[in-house]
Parts: C-alpha cells; structure tokens; sequence
C-alpha cells in the first residue's frame, strides 16, 4: 500500500465522527494507560506482600463480583441520572478507591477495597457504551467501537510496559498512578463532554413517546425487568457470556497451561503480546473491511474463530506455534466486539440504553468470575487438553446461537435510527419492535438493511 493510499485509508477510518465522539475516545485511552490494579493484582499481593496464591485469587475474584454489582447499578444510573453524571461518578470515585488499595494494609481491607475497586472501575462502561450510541450516527456505530476497543489495546499495552517497569519500582506508585489518570478522565468528561441522555430520559421517560409518563409505547416501564423479559435482547447476553468465556482462557487458562507444559512466564508474556499487537495493527482496517457487511455472518464466523482457535491450543508445541493460535483468536476478537457492540445498540430501546448496556456488560463481568474456576477445575481433573476441547464446543454453540437469533429477527423490524447526527443533536424517541417487551431502536433504513432481516460497550 503506498503511503498516499495509507492516509487515505486512515482519514476514511476516523472522519465523519462527531468531536464529543473523540473526547469519549481520549478519555478511554487515558483510562487505560492508567491501568495497573487489574494488571498486578495479584503479582502485587503474592510477590510485593506475601500472600498466598488462594487469598490472591479470592481478593481477583472480589474485584470482578463488585464488576459484576456495578454493571447493573451504573445501567440505571446511566438512564436516570445521565451519561455524564454516572462517568464522572465512577471516575472520581475509582480514582479514590485505587488509591485507597495501594495503603491498605489487613488482608480484610484489602479485599474489601478491591470489591469496591472492581465495582467502581467497572461503573463507566454502560455509560460509555451508552453516550456513544447518543451521539455517532448508526452507520458510523461500528467504526466507532472498533476505535473505541482499539484505544482500549493500545492503551493496555502501552500500561502493561510501563505498569511493569513501576511495579519493579514500587506498587504504591502504580496504584497512585493509576488513580492520577483517572482523574484526569474524570476532568476531560467535566469539561469537554455534554450530557448526551435523549430528552425525556430520566426516570419515568417513555421510550416511544419521550412523554414523562414512565410507560413504554406497549404500556410497560423500561426497568430492569423489563430487559430480563426482553427475550431477543437477553440471548445476545447470553451468547457474549460464552463469548466471554472463550476469550477470557487467554489471560487464565493460557498462562495456567503453558506453565504447566514447562514454559516460562517470559514464553507466555511473549506469547500474549501477539495478542495486543494484532489489535492495534489490524483493527482499524479489519473494521473498513466489515462495517457494512452481514453482521449475522460476521458474528458466527468469529464465533468459531475463537472457539477453534484456542482449540488449536491442544495441539500447539512451541512457543511459536502458540503464537499462531493467538493468531486465529485475535482475529475473531477484532471482528466480534464492534459488531456485537453494535447489535446491542441496535436492541436497546434509545431510553433504555443505560439498562441495557449495564445487563450486556454484566455477561463479561460473570465470565471473569466463571472463566478462572471453570479453567482450574478442568486442568486439574482432566488435563489442558479438555479445556480446549470445551472452547471448540462453546463456540459452536455461540455460533450457532447467532445464526438462529438473526435469522429469526423479522423484516418489519427497519426503520430511520432517531439518535443524535452531531454534537448538539438531540435523539428523539424510538418506535416499538413488535415483538420484543420495550420499544427497541430501529434499523437503518433500507438503504444499508440488514440481509439476514435484523436489527455490543468498554472503557
């Protein structure tokens, strides 16, 4: 590709986005060049304090279930009070708490303040998720979360090196930091973001009509209740939780296996790093290729893509071979969350966005709590060989749940997307799916359908 064909690709990958889009962007990768807590967790309590393997893997596991809290406590938030209040709740409050971490001293403080941690840091995300969706045209939508991931890899690799370097140095300085950026996400959001919320989202806002009759057009109140009935909405949950799964044996069951098959901390470090280098070289062109292809293709393909590639892992002997299957992997994460991202826009109701995303993040929360269990149990018993078995199976599973969700959804459900084309643009309210138990967002129109007839959020 010659150097005038490259910009010309990358002005395409990254114009036509409004500036709050780029603002949110920015504060996401400053979010994640400060993260160290997630990171060195437990090298920090194992190595740096002396604590055993099993209270280190007790106080992760607290950090993921406060994870797993705040996803459905900041999805209300983010609906209630706004997209802007919740952001700059969870920044401030993350910021105190990580630092709070870094003095803790008694192991049952230490692990209360990384529950509170796990559901601080996690609190942003529905609402992230959410001001994205308020403010970047539907046809922009998977550009803009393929951006967004890619801020997210490029920021964790930079952090991952740098966190490295200051741990050697001293933990305290990691954890503080940390929550210095933190706080200057928490300013870029005061200063730079406007409230993105869709009038008449408050508490009690219809989703059809944006009166403040607290009723949906079907007469029912967007609440939590109201996405755990929604049908559609929750089997893509439950598909991203097996999604989830899979990838998530990259940071637990890979490095467990590898160990165990004699190689060095350094092998699998060196191992893993394919991972975030292949995002950050492939994601932006990778998402010109698919922005407006068949998304229900898209998401069975990477479905299998992740289950066999670490399938794969049974088979793999060097340290070489292992990067190649991190290589057949990757490839399916750089496809599946941008577009899982955007189908779960496309589900929510525009009132309901909050709730939603929190539910929707909620999936990765529980996987980060089953995936370390479910990876232990099963190399213990029976060996590295099953658990790679058991990730070819779950995405076969996951991709055949995709097939039949899509082809399922109807062909009425297409329409003009009402969110905002700007900055200063105000989303109006969406009209009903007639099948689903709340007024979900419509498609696009039929200018750029959907082929198979149908209609996914990190900071």
């Amino acid at each position: 590709m010659s150097a005038a064909s490259l910009r010309r690709a990358v002005r395409e990958s990254v114009s036509g986005l409004p500036r709050a889009f780029w603002w949110l962007w920015t504060s996401t990768l400053v979010n994640r060049l400060g993260a160290f807590v997630a990171t060195f967790m437990t090298l920090y309590l194992t190595l740096d304090r002396g604590y055993s393997a099993s209270f280190a893997g007790l106080v992760v596991a607290l950090h993921g279930l406060g994870g797993v809290v705040s996803s459905l406590v900041a999805g209300v938030m983010t609906d209630r009070l706004g997209r802007r209040p919740t952001l700059l709740a969870a920044q401030a409050s993350t910021a105190f708490s990580v630092a709070l971490l870094g003095f803790m001293e008694h192991p049952a403080a230490i692990a209360a303040v990384a529950l509170l941690v796990g559901m601080t840091s996690n609190a942003s995300r529905p609402a992230v998720a959410a001001m994205m969706a308020d403010i970047v045209r539907p046809e922009d939508r998977v550009r803009a979360f393929a951006l967004n991931y890619w801020a997210i890899n490029l920021g964790f690799a930079v952090s991952a090196t740098a966190a490295g370097l200051i741990a050697e140095y001293s933990y305290l300085a990691g954890f503080l930091g940390e929550a210095a950026l933190t706080l200057v996400c928490a300013v870029l959001v005061y200063v730079k973001l406007p409230e993105s919320r869709p009038e008449g989202g408050g508490a009690g806002a219809s989703g059809a009509s944006g009166a403040a009759s607290g009723k949906t057009g079907a007469g029912t109140e967007i609440g939590l209740g109201t996405v755990l009935r929604d049908g559609r909405f929750m089997g893509v949950v439950g598909l991203s939780f097996l999604i989830s799964l899979i990838f998530t044996q990259g940071s637990v069951g890979l490095p467990v296996a590898m160990g165990s098959a004699g190689f060095s901390p350094g092998d699998y470090g060196l191992v893993i790093a394919v991972n975030g280098f292949l995002i950050v070289a492939l994601q932006i062109p990778v998402t010109r290729l698919i922005e407006h292809r068949d998304p229900q293709k898209l998401l069975v393909i990477s479905a299998l893509l992740a289950g066999y590639g670490f399938a794969l892992t049974a088979f793999a002997g060097p340290v070489w071979a292992y990067g190649l299957t991190v290589c057949v992997w990757t490839l399916a994460e750089i496809v599946n969350s941008p577009t899982q991202m955007s189908l779960v826009v496309r589900l929510s109701p525009v009132h309901g966005r909050g709730r939603y995303q929190g539910v929707y993040t909620m999936s990765w929360a529980v996987a980060a709590l089953v995936a370390p269990l479910m990876a232990g149990f099963m190399i213990d018993r029976w060996g590295a060989g099953r658990l790679w078995a058991a990730t070819g199976v779950l995405g076969t599973v996951a991709a055949a749940g995709y097939w039949l969700l899509m082809r399922n959804l109807p062909e009425g459900d297409r329409g003009t997307d009402p969110v905002a084309a700007g900055d200063a643009a105000a989303p109006k309210a969406a009209q009903p799916l007639p099948t689903g138990p709340a007024p979900a967002e419509p498609l696009p129109a039929p200018a750029d359908p959907l082929p198979t007839s149908g209609p996914v959020g990190a900071s």
